[in-house]
């Protein structure tokens, strides 16, 4: 069956978006692939119609347990047969499932990427080697990407230790040039193809805005939003408390999500958000990754972000829809202190000190926002986008309100 067959039957899509078709051949070529699409740009199908035409079985590793669930979960509903391998799974419920992939009842097991430490899982994939492996997330094997996991780092020897070299691809939405360098390195992929599309998303209006009162700004800007759905990004769990507060109390529908919360409380607001039952989620970064919910049309940071890698893909969960959807950041020395004191804490300050640096470097920036974003992502566009709060000048909040009405 026909890429394009497959994609109609099982997937029930008419055809692929532009990039699909490409990153699809190239895998199927045979050669190592790393594809970069923007948030939202259907990178699954990419992988998920090669792993339908092989003979085997497809491994996917991802970071989240809630991501490889979502996944599968979809992929039963088109009556394809996939599974995940995790954490919070019996060991005879693993045991169970490894037996049924061995025996070909799965096209697709997701796992995450410590599982392949695990050595009983080692020598199962040994014994029963995919025909293809896909590496989602991969900006997470860069120590200049903005999710750096240690654990992405040893994906290399699990491929490298398996009696055939498997199809090989990864997966990113956000990845300057050296993080893609860092990505081909870390994974050991071989000349692969790179297909990389534009990082640009037309639909989404950027704002930065120095505010004494984010509050007051805040709550001006939701003014416009009433019945739409959105999130607004704390730094802290104590901010994202405060801020919780603050929109409860003036009647939103809102709720909020951070690691001081219990694994059930987390899982109890993401499927009330993704439902449609609240309309705000205030997080802190622990709450994106994996949440494919289209109608989300606003993105609000309240502080700054630890990297302009995290801020786009951030900013990009909101507009999946393809309608005008707004993403704003408030900045200020304040902000940078409490960012600055957060980059000293992470394992690799120094590297967590310069992404912030550069995207310091956007918040005081002056020109066009959507071609910095752009440029640092290593897309050049010298043309003003006539669609971000320096394009608009000073009429920058008339002129989100006006988008707001629309």
């Amino acid at each position: 069956m026909h890429p394009e067959q497959l994609l109609k039957t099982r997937f029930g899509y008419d055809g692929f978006r532009p990039g699909q078709r490409e990153i699809v051949a190239a895998i199927l070529s045979g050669r190592d692939c790393l594809a970069l699409l923007p948030t939202g740009g259907g990178k699954s199908v990419c992988f998920q119609v090669p792993a339908l035409m092989q003979n085997g079985v497809t491994f996917v590793i991802t970071p989240l347990i809630s991501l490889m669930e979502d996944q599968v979960a979809r992929l039963q509903r088109n009556g394809i047969p996939a599974v995940c391998l995790n954490s919070s799974m019996s060991k005879h419920t693993c045991n169970r499932t490894l037996y049924d992939v061995g025996a070909g009842a799965f096209k697709l097991l997701y796992l995450s990427p410590e599982r392949l430490q695990n050595e009983a899982f080692t020598r199962f994939a040994r014994q029963n080697p995919p025909a293809f492996v896909v590496v989602d997330e991969a900006h997470c094997v860069s120590q200049w990407g903005h999710d750096f996991r240690p654990s992405y780092l040893q994906i290399r020897n699990f491929v490298e230790a398996l009696p055939e070299r498997p199809l090989y691809a990864a997966f990113t939405a956000t990845a300057t040039p050296a993080v893609r360098q860092d990505i081909i390195r870390g994974l050991g992929m071989k000349d692969p193809e790179v297909v990389c599309r534009s990082f640009d998303r037309p639909n989404l209006f950027f704002a930065k805005r120095a505010v004494a009162d984010k509050d007051r700004a805040l709550l001006d800007f939701l003014e416009k939003r009433q019945q739409k759905n959105g999130i607004v990004y704390c730094a802290t769990h104590q901010y994202t408390e405060h801020v919780f507060r603050l929109l409860r109390q003036r009647g939103h529908r809102v709720a909020r999500y951070h690691a001081g919360l219990t694994t059930g409380e987390r899982q109890a607001v993401q499927e009330a958000f993704l439902a449609g039952s609240l309309r705000i989620v205030v997080a802190t970064s622990a709450f994106g990754m994996g949440i494919d919910k289209e109608d989300i049309s606003f993105v609000v940071h309240y502080n700054l972000p630890q990297s302009l890698e995290e801020y786009y893909q951030e900013a990009g969960r909101a507009g999946r829809n393809g309608e005008e959807a707004y993403c704003l950041l408030f900045y200020g020395r304040d902000d940078l202190a409490v960012a600055e004191a957060l980059a000293r804490r992470q394992a690799e300050p120094e590297r967590a000190q310069g992404l912030l640096r550069e995207l310091w470097k956007y918040c005081q920036y002056d020109g066009c926002l959507r071609n910095y974003i752009l440029r640092y992502f290593g897309e050049g566009r010298d043309e003003p986008c006539g669609k971000c709060g320096a394009c608009c000048s000073g009429s920058l909040w008339r002129r989100v309100y006006k988008y707001f009405t629309i």
